[in-house]
């Protein structure tokens, strides 16, 4: 595990510092294999059963639930992954060192853990430093998929400044520091992806989200711009924006009753599952990727 002198001491998998002991968070499988068909060009739209490589991917959040499951199958395609996380260093340090048995690679780590508050500039710095310096000058790809949610789902006339303030801090700041160091850093000239991670709760307009959901709205329209800034660099950025998925973070506060009527909403009968999101991030990670820019992937199987 890597860690910055100045790191946060915030008893999560996530950035920030809850404002109360019962807030919930989620900073920190296997998906559709990338395949070669009698030399057809796979699903990642390469020729190769590996379509990530050796390309270096930051996956912020990258031990939580849906981050998880998007660092074992952006490894899985490949890539050499960096995993930020705060906090408790066992789930982040477990699956890297997991990643790691699992791997025939001589050439060194293919996946470390990097203790790194987001919503911290020089954070954000050391975690991009500590890619480089372990892989080398090349980051191709960042993930942001750290994200918080506070379980009591306040409306906005009952938010606390505190409580508004954290949730921005981690997703919305978090995030922009995360993607303007990427738009500087990752590489040029094609394979440099950002993804965000957005949420279906902006469409879906949910009572007691309004802090929530405005932090990915906010993801959404930065993305959507940078893509555009962006112009020239061969880098794209895009937004995943799942629906309810089984995680730690969506359980938090919810009544079984609740989690059940969440479910029986879907026109598929149930939550998604992370492995649901991960392989459409190895997609737009992907060279098959290149052409999706700017866009917003709303994945809730016909939730919103």
């Amino acid at each position: 595990m890597a860690s910055p002198s100045n790191s946060a001491n915030s008893p999560s998998n996530n950035a920030g510092s809850p404002p109360s002991s019962d807030s919930a968070n989620e900073q920190g499988g296997d998906g559709y294999p990338s395949s070669q068909v009698n030399g057809a060009v796979g699903l990642y739209g390469t020729t190769g059963s590996l379509p990530l490589k050796d390309r270096v991917a930051i996956i912020t959040g990258g031990s939580g639930g849906i981050g998880s499951a998007i660092t074992t199958h952006l490894t899985s395609l490949g890539a050499k992954v960096v995993i930020g996380y705060v906090g408790d260093p066992v789930p982040a340090d477990s699956l890297a060192s997991s990643l790691n048995n699992s791997t025939t690679a001589d050439s060194g780590p293919q996946a470390i853990a990097v203790e790194a508050d987001i919503s911290k500039e020089e954070q954000v710095k050391y975690l991009f430093d500590k890619a480089q310096s372990t892989f080398g000058p090349k980051i191709h790809i960042l993930v942001a998929a750290a994200g918080v949610q506070d379980p009591k789902y306040p409306p906005l006339a009952e938010t606390t400044l505190e409580q508004w303030e954290w949730v921005y801090n981690v997703n919305a700041k978090g995030t922009f520091l995360c993607c303007r160091e990427a738009a500087n850093r990752l590489v040029r000239g094609g394979g440099g992806r950002i993804i965000t991670m957005s949420s279906s709760t902006v469409g879906s307009l949910r009572p007691g989200y309004s802090t929530y959901s405005s932090t990915k709205g906010a993801i959404e329209v930065m993305t959507k711009i940078l893509a555009k800034e962006l112009r020239g660099t061969g880098i794209t950025a895009n937004a995943v924006a799942p629906g309810p998925i089984a995680t730690p973070l969506f359980y938090a506060g919810k009544s079984e009753e609740r989690i059940r009527a969440v479910a029986a909403e879907s026109p598929m009968g149930r939550l998604g599952r992370p492995e649901d999101v991960a392989p459409m991030v190895g997609f737009l990670a992907s060279d098959a990727g290149e052409w999706v820019n700017g866009q917003i992937i709303r994945l809730n199987g016909g939730y919103v």
